[in-house]
């Protein structure tokens, strides 16, 4: 089940900080249900590994609270909650909206050009129907922004933040993708490109609200069905 999701270990990097990334990098982009179990012996032969590297790596995921690590070793991913879901975007749009208003101090027209190419791409992705790819998109769209911060502390502290998000995105495109075309994505796109003439302007605290803006449009979808969820169980 885990074997389309995850590959073999490439020999350039050392075979716990592949496995490590990898998996990181899955939970970062919803590749996994909230709740799921990762059992070291299913991820290990995905990786086609021993169990060292793969319990090294939950143990460090772990410690960053993208996973629940149980006595055995086993791991699984957090559930959603709609408690979770608000502290994490409190600090998202505190974080998110600082390195969006010193971006604006910062960015130039090639990386405005970028933007709007990120932006013509997430748009084209959902309209084709692809939904996985439309929330790459929206990922590197929010830290093409946040790099050109040039905050390093920043960015490290909002790629937590966004790991620690995954499930909540799993639970978006899970929600998006039995409807394209249904227009979901549509407020999401209008966000972006007033960012982006915020980011054109110059003008960093309306940069910084209208990112706040995309953020909060975001988690009131999810707030909803993590209502839903919560009050199924």
């Amino acid at each position: 089940m885990l074997d389309d999701r995850l590959e073999p270990v490439a020999s350039r990097v050392t075979m716990g900080d592949g496995v490590y990334l990898q998996l990181r990098n899955a939970l970062i982009t919803g590749r996994f249900d909230p709740g799921q179990a990762l059992t070291i012996s299913a991820l290990a032969s995905s990786f086609r590994t021993s169990h060292m590297p793969v319990r090294e790596a939950l143990r460090r995921l772990a410690a960053e609270n993208a996973l629940e690590v149980a006595s055995n070793g086993s791991a699984k991913v957090p559930q959603v909650s709609v408690e979770r879901l608000d502290d994490i975007y409190r600090a998202r749009a505190v974080l998110e909206g600082m390195a969006t208003e010193l971006a604006a101090a910062h960015v130039d027209q090639g990386g405005l050009a970028a933007l709007e190419a990120i932006v013509a791409d997430h748009e084209a992705t959902y309209a084709s129907g692809n939904v996985y790819d439309m929330l790459l998109k929206n990922r590197d769209f929010h830290f093409a922004i946040y790099r050109a911060s040039g905050s390093e502390v920043l960015v490290q502290l909002i790629d937590t933040l966004w790991l620690r998000h995954g499930p909540y995105m799993r639970m978006l495109s899970s929600e998006i993708s039995p409807r394209p075309g249904s227009g979901l994505q549509e407020p999401l796109s209008q966000h972006h490109r007033v960012i982006v003439e915020a980011l054109r302007k110059r003008d960093g605290a309306a940069a910084r609200d209208a990112m706040v803006a995309d953020i909060g449009a975001t988690q009131g979808l999810l707030r909803q069905l993590c209502m839903a969820v919560e009050s199924s169980r």
